[in-house]
């Protein structure tokens, strides 16, 4: 079963919708929506990971994150010894 679509209009500069009617003119592309869709996807985790990786460097300079980091630690470390040691 195909995913729902919407149409949704963008204003492109006239070199970037230049390139892509070269890029199909090619054939290196399925349909112009199918490359807009995948660049915008890729573009979208992108963001998504920077958002996290700026998540983690507030994290790393909380005091209260770094104290449950070293408690949860404390309380595996004999529990991840005695693992380490039946697979041995």
């Amino acid at each position: 079963m195909r995913e729902k679509t919407k149409k949704a209009t963008f204003n492109l500069h006239t070199d970037v919708l230049a390139a892509l009617d070269e890029v199909m003119s090619k054939g290196l592309a399925p349909s112009k929506n199918a490359l807009v869709e995948q660049a915008l996807l890729r573009e979208l985790r992108e963001l998504q990971k920077q958002a996290r990786q700026k998540l983690w460097q507030e994290a790393v300079r909380d005091p209260l994150f770094l104290k449950d980091i070293e408690e949860v630690e404390t309380d595996f470390r004999y529990g991840d010894a005695e693992t380490m040691g039946s697979m041995g």
